[in-house]
């Protein structure tokens, strides 16, 4: 495997998107690193992630390719050069694999071999680094839960570790897991230093959660908007959040320690102390916010798990890794960059809305 190089040169597939934003924003921030963001845009909101890096960075440092991973060879052009290379593009949600198996396939799988054969036959290899999903698990049936106020408690009080069998479930756990092994499989079949992380729930600012994905940034922007969410279940399932800026520090860790992690797969996530149901997390949003979400409950979604918490030990034992911030503590620095994207992108509302009526012109849609 290959040692780490001091002239970095950081390519992040999916760099304009919640993880990869703030990667590259730790990167221009704390490093020399020259940084290549490959992204599509395609996920709303993530423009902004782009614009705020671009304030960010010395020109000379950043450079930005709008592209997608399915195109194999403006994938090959980025990656050469690049000493190490950040995989977070995806297709990311449950409910638009089931209705489009084919370009989820096409995102998640082909386009994370795109990635592999472009560094595989640079011949410079690189660092590479995979965020896959605990989805890759299936929906854990078999574990014995019991069923409290407003939460599932496990029996055996045990997190997923990576001795967990596979159990693909859902287009995108395949797609996902397809991408996860071909990652692995290139490691020990071609010497790449690749790790993977299969993660659990993550949150934290700079991250435009949906319904389908980045759902306790979407409950808390909800709480704050005064929107309704739907709820699939009773709400008393369980994940354990991992705060953004803990999971930063993570991908540095392992690759600062190549020579211990390269080839390796990593659960991660934020482990028993920071696990919450859905309602739980809706209680800790009413302190803190002070707001009330107001719910609907609709029946369970395929594959859905009713309790995922990490066990992280593995990462722990090799880099000495443990998150450090609570869910709290995520939930507020949530809400204080909602606030401030808030007084930045309203007044260029009001602009543009002035600005249209002198004009004569009707309102721009937004």
């Amino acid at each position: 495997m290959k040692k780490l190089l001091s002239f970095r040169s950081a390519l992040i597939f999916g760099g304009a998107g919640f993880v990869g934003s703030n990667w590259a924003g730790y990167l221009l921030k704390h490093t020399e690193a020259r940084v290549h963001i490959f992204d599509n845009l395609s996920r709303p909101g993530v423009q902004r992630n782009l614009d705020w890096l671009r304030q960010q960075a010395d020109p000379d440092r950043l450079t930005i390719t709008i592209g997608d991973v399915r195109d194999a060879a403006l994938v090959q052009r980025a990656v050469r050069g690049a000493t190490e290379i950040y995989h977070f593009a995806a297709q990311v949600a449950v409910t638009s694999s089931v209705a489009n198996p084919r370009e989820d396939f096409e995102v998640n799988a082909l386009g994370t071999l795109n990635v592999l054969e472009a560094a595989r036959k640079g011949g410079r290899q690189p660092f590479i680094l995979f965020t896959s999903t605990n989805k890759v698990y299936g929906n854990l049936g078999a574990k014995k839960l019991v069923q409290t106020g407003r939460r599932y408690c496990s029996l055996d009080e045990r997190g997923v570790n990576e001795s967990q069998p596979l159990d693909l479930y859902s287009p995108y756990g395949c797609s996902k897991g397809a991408a996860d092994q071909y990652v692995h499989d290139y490691a020990r079949m071609f010497g790449l230093p690749t790790v993977v992380f299969r993660m659990s729930c993550i949150a934290g600012p700079r991250q435009f959660g949906t319904e389908d994905q980045g759902w306790v940034a979407h409950f808390l922007y909800s709480a704050l908007e005064g929107k309704p969410v739907t709820i699939y279940g009773d709400g008393r399932q369980v994940r354990d959040v991992l705060c953004v800026n803990d999971l930063i520090g993570a991908i540095d860790r392992v690759r600062s320690q190549i020579d211990r992690t390269a080839g390796e797969i990593y659960n991660i996530g934020g482990g028993f102390h920071n696990s919450v149901s859905l309602l739980e997390v809706m209680d800790e949003i009413e302190r803190v916010t002070g707001r009330r979400i107001q719910y609907s409950l609709q029946l369970p979604r395929p594959g859905d798990q009713l309790f995922y918490v990490t066990d992280y030990g593995k990462l722990t034992r090799h880099t000495g890794w443990r998150p450090q911030i609570s869910v709290r503590d995520t939930l507020g620095m949530i809400c204080d960059w909602w606030g401030k994207q808030r007084e930045e992108t309203e007044p260029h509302f009001v602009l543009r809305e002035a600005v249209a009526q002198l004009a004569g012109l009707p309102e721009a849609a937004s």
